[in-house]
This record gives structure tokens, sequence and C-alpha cells, in this order.
């Protein structure tokens, strides 16, 4: 039987936005369950939800502004109450993810950093026990030289693809750079992979997003739910 994976999407959306309360600044995601939360965002401030959103991407930004979500930028709001967001991948008791495929992690990372909680939205698909078991891990480089920060990265045991948007058209983020989508493979100290990432020359930043997520709502077929860190 074939899985409806954005009814459970759609699920587990609705259950995150209850997290939202009135007078908040929100950080909005990026990506197929982040545009679900957007809408029942949209839906909240048509019945009187009085909010105001930080988009991660453009995407998001046009998505809110066609729903008439008040939006504002760091400008007005260095900190943040609450981020709602998506993963490409949950790693099940850390609550560690690999987020990027939707093409924002620089700023997503950049929101989430500046929440006081960080919601994960997913269907339980993405849900894994080591982090790079079905996911790459994009790594938003500089334009220029990205070939040698490929070699560098490839030095740590990854394989970086270049990511496309057609026959020789790169993939150009908000920010103006490229993406590596790296396959490591099994990540067992994260972290570490992360720092190691880094600091490599000609990287902006990665879709390793370690001990910043607050709660993860998990949609599947047998219903919605919230789980947090284990502290063990």
């Amino acid at each position: 039987m074939r899985i409806d994976r954005d009814r459970l999407k759609r699920a587990a959306a609705q259950r995150a936005i209850e997290f939202v309360e009135n007078g908040m600044v929100v950080g909005l995601g990026t990506g197929s369950t982040a545009t679900f939360v957007v809408q029942g965002l949209g839906e909240r401030v048509a019945a009187g939800l009085k909010m105001v959103g930080i988009p991660t991407s453009e995407r998001t930004a046009a998505l809110a502004r066609s729903l008439d979500i008040p939006l504002a930028s760091f400008a007005e709001h260095q900190r943040l109450d609450l981020t709602i967001d998506g993963a490409d991948e949950v790693e099940r008791g850390t609550l560690n993810l690999i987020k990027g495929l939707g093409g924002a992690l620089l700023r997503e990372k950049i929101v989430a950093a500046a929440s006081r909680r960080l919601i994960i939205v997913v269907d339980d698909e993405k849900l894994v026990g080591r982090l790079g078991a079905m996911a790459p891990v994009p790594v938003e480089v500089a334009q220029f030289g990205w070939q040698s920060t490929a070699a560098a990265l490839a030095k740590l045991g990854a394989e970086p693809v270049l990511r496309q948007v057609g026959e020789d058209h790169p993939f150009i983020t908000d920010g103006g750079n490229y993406i590596l989508d790296c396959r490591f493979g099994r990540i067992d100290i994260p972290a570490a992979t992360e720092q190691a990432i880094n600091r490599i020359v000609g990287v902006v930043e990665c879709g390793l997003f370690i001990g910043r997520s607050s709660a993860v709502v998990v949609a599947s077929e047998t219903g919605v739910e919230l789980m947090t860190r284990s502290t063990s």
C-alpha cells in the first residue's frame, strides 16, 4: 500500500504550529514539510493569530507574503521565540539532523541559532539510527575555487557532487553560493564531522545540525508523536 507522505507531513505540521502563541517571532523553514507549516500558520493568522515570521529562503518569504503572514528581519529581531522547520534525516535519541536538500541550509542554520527553540517536523521515513544512512550532507561553498573545496571534502571521506538544476547549470543558493552534496555513509561522530567540514577554506556552512533541535514532531500511519532529545 502506498503511503501518502504529504498527508503525514501535513499532520505533523498541524501539530507543530500548536507551539506558536500570540506575539511570537517565528522562524519559517524551507522545504516541502515547511510549506505545510507556513500554510497552517497562514490559516491561523487569518483567524486572528498575532505573530511575525522570519523566513529562511526567498521561496518561503514569497509563500508567507501570499498568505498575509507579517514578516520581519534580523534588523528588527535578533532573537526568535521559535523556529519550525523540516529535516532530511533525524537521528533517533540525539535528534541531530541533516538539513539542506531544499537549498537553504545557511539561512536555516542562522535562524535556528538565533531561536530559543527549534521544532522539527518530519514523517517517519526521515528517522535513522545514524546520520548519513540515507541522505548526503549538503555543504554550501563559495563558487570561487569550489573544485579545491570539493577535493578537501573528499579527503575527509566524502563523495562530493556539485548540485545541478540542469545540464551544466549549478544550483545557486540565495546567498550566491554552490552546494556540494557529500555522501559520507554512516556518520558515527557527527559533531566532529561538522567541525572538520567547517574548518575547510571555501566552506560557508554545512547541513549537519548538531544539538540544535528542541523537539521533533513525527507523523506516521499510526499517528503523530512528539520526540525529545534523550538525556542518557
